[in-house]
């Protein structure tokens, strides 16, 4: 396993785009071609970017876009003289790009500085963070057009950086000055407002996404294409990891941590020494900084903790699946137990959810463990109380008096 691969992706490239020549944004699958009429609704606002010359028999434009045309490219009216291949004359339309929404987990991707791919790996991330996070670079694909509503539940949408047409805008002035330009309005709609910040997260034990008061929209856009539900996990009580939308099955680590734990330090360890052991070669593993709100007799609080997640799910299956990544949560706890003082670690806790009989005896095993040094505790009280009982009332111990000042009397 190589190192690159267990870096946090901070570069996320949005997907879809509204360019011209990309089959999948006309109602019939197609490019349009010269005997075709092209039609866009009057009311949709669009900005679209054209590669190359067409020739059309006529075309419909809407009352508020733009076409961004590529060098070369432009529009020509059909002569009537055969072409070939496109003897249908059909209206083709441009599809509606109103619901490409930000905060739809399924419309980004994890790239590389360059804007390529990054292969999918051992290292994945929450649905949350599956979105730009308040320190991430987003990259909109050069000579590529689109449109993104960004409806959001938050005040500000903050990020590192935006990048446009092959342009990064990476300070919050040249951000300022896009805005103020012809296609920002066209590109982006909605009640959100991005914000460039040009800021690296500053802390070494990392920094929380950011996306927690959008969780219910971006559930709600993971989901609709899967019928609004979760799938069906294969074991009893699957967990709920911070900022995923289903439950999974496997193991959850939360890490309490000091001020010398480094995140990607620990991250690097965790791959370098136990992820990328041959038995665990079917395991993933997210980490990341979250914040889990505070509660008391069963009250939620204002107030949050911060910690350290570490979500590890496996590719196994029916009586087996999670178990190797229990395997690993176990190995994870025992090197903290030996070395997490070394690595800023003060305390950690691990709860496990497979599809195996073994593993829920396991689980109340670890569980008793911890519980037994509170019992103990309790029973040597309640026994020292006892024997202190026991000797006053024989009259080997006396209790000193108590003595109540009369000054108060007449």
């Amino acid at each position: 396993l190589l190192l690159p691969a267990a870096v946090a992706a901070t570069y996320k490239q949005w997907i879809p785009n509204t360019n011209f020549e990309t089959a999948s944004n006309w109602d019939k699958g197609r490019v349009p071609c010269a005997s075709d009429v092209v039609h866009f609704e009057k009311d949709k606002v669009i900005s679209v970017f054209v590669r190359s010359p067409h020739v059309l028999t006529d075309m419909y434009l809407p009352l508020n876009g733009e076409f961004v045309l590529a060098a070369g490219a432009g529009f020509a009216a059909f002569d009537g003289s055969w072409d070939p291949g496109c003897d249908s004359g059909e209206t083709v339309r441009f599809a509606d790009a109103e619901q490409h929404s930000w905060f739809d987990p399924t419309l980004w991707q994890d790239v590389f500085p360059s804007g390529e791919l990054k292969p999918s790996g051992r290292i994945f991330s929450v649905d949350e963070e599956r979105i730009p996070c308040r320190h991430d670079d987003v990259i909109f694909q050069a000579e590529t057009s689109f449109r993104v509503n960004i409806d959001s539940s938050q005040q500000v949408i903050h990020l590192r950086s935006i990048s446009v047409m092959g342009q990064e805008l990476s300070t919050p002035a040249s951000w300022a000055g896009y805005l103020q330009g012809p296609s920002a309005s066209l590109q982006f709609h909605g009640n959100g407002t991005l914000q460039v910040t040009g800021a690296a997260c500053p802390d070494k034990s990392g920094c929380a996404c950011g996306n927690a008061l959008d969780g219910p929209r971006i559930c709600a856009a993971l989901l609709r294409a899967s019928g609004r539900q979760c799938p069906v996990p294969a074991c009893q009580s699957p967990l709920q990891p911070l900022g995923h939308c289903c439950g999974v099955c496997g193991a959850i680590i939360n890490l309490d941590f000091t001020p010398d734990f480094d995140l990607q330090k620990y991250q690097d360890r965790l791959v370098q020494e136990l992820l990328s052991q041959p038995k665990y070669a079917g395991v993933q593993m997210a980490i990341s900084k979250v914040h889990k709100a505070e509660t008391f007799l069963s009250i939620t609080s204002r107030s949050s903790t911060p910690l350290i997640q570490i979500v590890l799910i496996d590719d196994r299956a029916g009586a087996q699946t999670g178990t190797a990544a229990e395997q690993l949560a176990a190995d994870i706890m025992e090197d903290m137990a030996q070395h997490g003082e070394a690595l800023g670690i003060s305390s950690g806790k691990m709860e496990v959810a497979t599809g195996s009989t073994f593993s829920e005896q396991m689980r109340i095993h670890t569980l008793s463990k911890i519980t037994a040094g509170t019992v103990m505790g309790i029973l040597f009280g309640v026994l020292f109380l006892g024997g202190i009982l026991l000797l006053y009332r024989k009259g080997k111990l006396r209790l000193p008096a108590l003595r109540l000042s009369r000054s108060w009397e007449r």
